[in-house]
């Protein structure tokens, strides 16, 4: 995108200034667990009578198919407008909410606690990661790369997702520039991006969210990690043998031998300290103060601190390696953007699927739980869907989302109240995986993949649409990993 037109600013005013009408000056205050890493939370239960109509879905699917198309049908007017259209399709949805639904304007008011802590996380990553340059000494090859996935997999774990896509993302092309395929940015979305942080609830927002509510910090290695490890070394065995079939492109020179040098290093240091700025939150840390609730502002200390950071990181960067990055901000517009329009627009997609899955509970095995978790994850924010059908399996065992005691008992494994149904802590894994794995299915599946997307693009890199990204890639490559898993470690 050339350029964003100032009136598509307003209207992403506007679309969260319509939260605060009929307020009456009372904001909507977040509970402990609401506010995660890098995404939205859970939406608080909407009474049966009070939920959204069906048609309400249609401009998320709008939305869908046009980030779909888009690029592919009308690259012009997509470019140019694209803002324009995901605000406005935002507006549709939040403003029926904050007119016509009851406690509409509670709602929205949530969704802009949500995205706000969503857009300062990825963006005070984004900008600290710029400022580190990271220079490879040697040609891209197969196990070059192949380690570089791996390193990221392993990081995403410690940084997240998306401070280990933005670190790497840029040393990878690099590394590879004359030999660079579309395989090569879709192995990295699917691997560093996603799949990779799945062993600690750093890693993604889902368990992190799941951290939150109870489940207790190291459940989640030796629950995941026998799925990761097969997942994760089977799609860097299909990657070598991609990446071999590939060649060496137009590489030129003689084989570089050097190591890793580091430019930017202090960087680090403030990287350090936006994941320590994630845990400052009253349900991690107890008595630890809420700005929200002090002074009735839609974003929290930890916000504060992370823009704080990424202010003092971008100004104080190393200059030489933020010009080396190619460091601009545009991925992290498109990204604020688009998401304005997916977090007003899954409304109430999230709410007919929280109610669905609240009534259709005992109805539902395991398996049911893993693919409707996965399959939603991959076109909704993975976070919400997450706890939404976390919700619903903690209620077939007669136990309360609210409760953190409730949700360790369900983490530590309780016998089902249905006779040959398997216990509890199989739920949360199928829950868990699906809701971290699947979000590699789609560019929205998970913020990273959008600001991977747009940053190989600007590289003039060959990145497949989005229609392309699911066809020829997710669904071939990815749905069988996920088969083998639910088979594996699911199905009973």
């Amino acid at each position: 995108m050339k350029h964003i037109r100032p009136y598509c600013y307003i209207l992403a005013l506007f679309f969260f200034a319509a939260a605060l009408i009929g307020s009456s000056g009372s904001l909507f205050a977040a509970e402990a667990g609401n506010v995660v890493t890098g995404t939205i939370g859970y939406t608080n239960p909407q009474p049966s009578d009070n939920l959204p109509p069906v048609w309400l879905v249609t401009p998320f699917l709008v939305l869908l198919l046009m980030i779909a198309t888009g690029p592919l049908l009308y690259h012009r007017f997509w470019e140019d407008h694209y803002a324009m259209v995901a605000c406005g399709l935002g507006l549709v949805v939040s403003g029926y909410y904050g007119f016509f639904m009851r406690n509409g304007t509670q709602i929205l008011e949530h969704t802009l606690e949500e995205y706000l802590s969503f857009i300062i996380l990825i963006s005070s990553l984004f900008v600290v990661t710029g400022g580190i340059l990271i220079k490879i000494e040697r040609r891209g090859s197969p196990w070059i790369n192949a380690l570089v996935l791996m390193f990221g997999a392993l990081i995403a774990n410690v940084i997240g997702t998306t401070g280990a896509s933005m670190l790497l993302i840029r040393p990878y092309l690099r590394i590879n520039e004359g030999r660079l395929k579309a395989f090569h940015i879709v192995f990295f979305i699917f691997i560093v991006s996603n799949i990779g942080g799945g062993l600690t609830p750093i890693g993604d927002p889902p368990l992190f969210l799941g951290f939150l509510k109870g489940v207790p910090f190291f459940w989640v290695f030796p629950k995941v990690f026998l799925p990761w490890v097969i997942t994760v070394s089977g799609l860097l065995l299909l990657f070598i043998a991609l990446d071999i079939k590939a060649g060496n492109g137009t590489l030129q020179g003689a084989e570089k031998k050097g190591g890793v040098t580091l430019k930017g290093a202090k960087n680090l240091w403030y990287l350090a300290a936006i994941i320590a700025a994630v845990f400052c939150d009253p349900a991690v840390i107890e008595g630890f103060p809420s700005l929200q609730n002090l002074v009735h502002v839609p974003f929290g200390i930890r916000e504060l601190i992370m823009f704080g950071v990424a202010f003092a990181a971008f100004k104080t960067a190393d200059k030489e390696a933020l010009r080396r990055n190619e460091f601009n901000f545009e991925p992290i517009k498109e990204v604020a953007f688009l998401f304005i329009g997916i977090f007003a627009t899954m409304i109430p997609a999230l709410a007919l699927i929280e109610a669905y899955a609240a009534t259709h509970a005992s109805d539902l095995s395991v398996s049911s739980f893993y693919w409707m978790t996965g399959a939603l994850s991959g076109v909704l924010d993975n976070a919400p869907t997450y706890l939404n059908f976390l919700a619903a399996a903690l209620g077939k065992f007669g136990l309360d989302i609210g409760s953190p005691d409730s949700i360790r008992f369900f983490a530590k494994g309780m016998d089902s109240p249905v006779q040959g149904d398997v216990s509890s802590d199989i739920y949360l894994m199928a829950i868990s995986v699906a809701s971290v794995f699947f979000g590699a299915i789609s560019y929205i599946g998970n913020a990273p993949n959008f600001m991977v997307k747009n940053i190989a693009a600007q590289a003039d890199v060959d990145v497949p649409d989005f229609v392309e990204y699911i066809f020829k890639y997710s669904i071939p490559i990815l749905l069988p990993f996920f088969i083998l898993v639910w088979v594996l470690f699911i199905y009973k």
